[in-house]
């Protein structure tokens, strides 16, 4: 038997049955050029349709918005059934159907019900799908600057290491926390410690907060780590010894993340830390409270356990000198580890302090004695740590005295209610004029402000209010409006005017043939997930300096192909966020205990299933067009 798929009459054929589809669509798709990414414009080019003899049938459904994502135009919708299928068969949510008969018939929702009523997981399939743009994303990806995967999932394209977001949630929901912490290491050496401390810009970037509240991703990855069975470790792999040495001065989130990739490459590294123990600013810079010691010991261990060797009070201040230690290589990763000045009358006076200093001596278990009343400076997340630690050195009342209003805080919202749950009081738009010593108590002077138009940063420029000057009196002031990095002359490298060390950004390479540097020391002070971004570039760059690839990629758990069912649950688009578990605010202040106390298994796999699995949409087959054709 023989078929013949492209006679003379099928090729008719096809084109009377496509002029009446086209009679029921409100646009000419021959000569449309509304930029909508229609197939049919394709396909009637390819069956050779020139002109429509039918007359068109105008349709006036309203267009629908009814949901953040994307608008359901049904005057488009030619009735192909894809996304009907897409949610029926190939997610298994059944949201939506054929309701209506004959001339009536159209897509919809039962009782023509909101989506989110209706039981949509906004998973967007019928979107990628539609060949007509009936259903089209609210801000199409095509008019954006990004890639269809950047825009898609947001979250995996937020996170400067890279980390498959998407994956390790979808392990945690499937009640498999060692896989999803073997994702997350694939990227990072300190899921635990990123777990509390990541300023997440996933979450910030995170669907599901258009619907109500964004995916608590940091909490998952904690979860993840703090269940960590260690079989990862069976698909770790080193390379054999490569002869090579490097040298990486300083030991925070920048230097031990290339330490830990130039060593599983075979180099052999030696970090040089000045301070008495590892970690750098996650040491020193952030209060127990928020990354219990044990939890960032436990990943440094990991670090040393690869061939990394940490020497210890060891101040390095000439790079010839390293050089005469046989080394080949030079990472530096000096971290910012002074404060910056607040530049106002009285600031040498007793009983001031800057909130680096601060934190490093209780951190380093040195006594520290603030007094009953105690004043911070500055509205940053180094501001809040310092106001909280205060308290939990027995200071009776802090007070965080900033300039603009909290809409302009550079603090974490979360860091910031925390601290007004402990009992800090704010005062907003109030900037320090200056202090004097009197009676062995600080008066600091401060006064009112008011905000103009913006400023360089974005943020609206505070301006002093005339005649509206107030005394408030201390035993302590700590000044936390920010830190910069101590960059030694000796190492005769290029600095820019906020002392940072100039780099080439896409290699980290310095002016000097074999030296790198990254994290604060090029940044300023920034993230730890963007030191850790900066430490991943560094090992690549550097290993490819050293004669290597610069690969550092590893698959710690075998690649799977995601289920695309993902069935049905009622009241999906409401699920609400998982508290966080925390100790009580009279609890937290008399100790630096860990205040959050982390989500349960149930609490995770709940809070794991909220996601939309915005990644899913990648596993639709692309669009296949006739040879020459394209949408659009």
């Amino acid at each position: 038997m023989k078929v013949r798929t492209n006679t003379p009459q099928l090729q008719q054929l096809r084109r009377d049955i496509f002029e009446l589809i086209l009679a029921e669509h409100p646009y000419n798709c021959l000569t449309c050029a509304k930029n909508l990414r229609c197939e049919l414009q394709a396909i009637a080019a390819y069956i050779g349709l020139e002109k429509i003899s039918l007359p068109p049938i105008h349709r006036q459904f309203p267009v629908s918005e009814d949901n953040p994502f994307f608008r359901r135009d049904y005057n488009l919708c030619i009735l192909c059934g894809r996304c009907v299928r897409a949610c029926q068969e190939l997610r298994g949510i059944r949201a939506i159907a054929f309701i209506g008969r004959s001339s009536e018939t159209m897509v919809g929702t039962a009782f023509n019900r909101s989506l989110a009523d209706s039981g949509c997981k906004f998973c967007l399939a019928c979107v990628e799908v539609c060949p007509t743009a009936a259903l089209i994303d609210s801000v199409p990806f095509w008019r954006t600057n990004q890639s269809k995967e950047a825009y898609v999932v947001p979250c995996r394209h937020a996170c400067p290491a890279g980390i498959d977001i998407p994956r390790y949630v979808r392990f945690v929901s499937q009640g498999e926390p060692g896989k999803a912490v073997a994702v997350i290491r694939e990227k990072v050496p300190f899921p635990g410690v990123l777990g509390r401390v990541c300023i997440h810009p996933c979450e910030e970037e995170c669907r599901r907060a258009q619907l109500n509240e964004a995916i608590s991703i940091r909490a998952l990855k904690r979860f993840a780590a703090d269940h960590d069975d260690g079989t990862w470790k069976q698909n770790s792999r080193m390379a054999a010894p490569t002869g090579k040495s490097v040298a990486i001065v300083g030991s925070g989130p920048a230097g031990l993340t290339a330490a830990y990739y130039l060593a599983k490459l075979g180099h052999r590294v030696t970090v040089w830390e000045a301070l008495p123990q590892p970690g750098g600013m996650m040491r020193v810079g952030i209060p127990a409270y928020r990354l219990p010691r044990e939890v960032l010991d436990r990943e440094i261990a990991e670090i040393v356990s690869v061939g990394v060797e940490i020497k210890l009070n060891h101040k390095v201040e000439s790079l010839e000198w390293l050089w005469k230690q046989g080394c080949h290589a030079i990472f530096l990763a000096l971290g910012a580890h002074r404060g910056i000045r607040l530049g106002i009358q009285g600031e040498e006076s007793p009983g001031v302090i800057d909130c680096v200093t601060l934190l490093r001596h209780v951190s380093l278990g040195e006594e520290v004695t603030l007094g009953q009343r105690v004043a911070v400076i500055g509205g940053g997340n180094a501001a809040i740590d310092a106001a909280r630690t205060a308290l939990r050195l027995g200071a009776k009342e802090v007070t965080i005295v900033y300039r603009r209003s909290r809409a302009e805080m550079p603090a974490s919202p979360e860091e910031t209610e925390e601290a007004l749950r402990e009992g800090v009081n704010i005062f907003f738009l109030t900037a320090p004029n200056r202090i004097s010593h009197q009676r062995n108590r600080l008066q600091l002077e401060c006064i009112k402000m008011e905000l103009a138009e913006p400023d360089a940063s974005g943020r609206r420029r505070p301006v002093p209010i005339n005649g509206s000057e107030f005394t408030l009196e201390f035993d302590s002031v700590i000044a936390a409006i920010g830190q910069q990095p101590e960059i030694p002359a000796q190492f005769q490298l290029r600095t820019t005017r906020a002392n940072t060390i100039e780099v080439d950004p896409a290699t980290l390479s310095t002016c000097i043939q074999g030296v790198y540097a990254g994290g604060d020391a090029v940044s300023g002070p920034a993230s730890v997930i963007e030191a850790i971004a900066a430490g991943r570039k560094a090992a690549l760059s550097i290993d490819r300096y050293l004669g290597g690839s610069g690969n550092i990629e590893e698959e710690l758990v075998p690649k799977e192909k995601p289920d695309p069912w993902l069935g049905r649950d009622e009241g999906f688009a409401y699920w609400k966020r998982v508290a966080m578990p925390s100790l009580p605010p009279k609890e937290r202040i008399s100790s630096f205990c860990e205040v959050e106390l982390g989500l349960n298994r149930e609490q995770a796999a709940f809070e794991a299933q909220r996601c939309l699995q915005c990644h899913l949409r990648l596993q639709i087959t692309p669009l296949t067009l006739p040879v020459g054709s394209s949408p659009g």
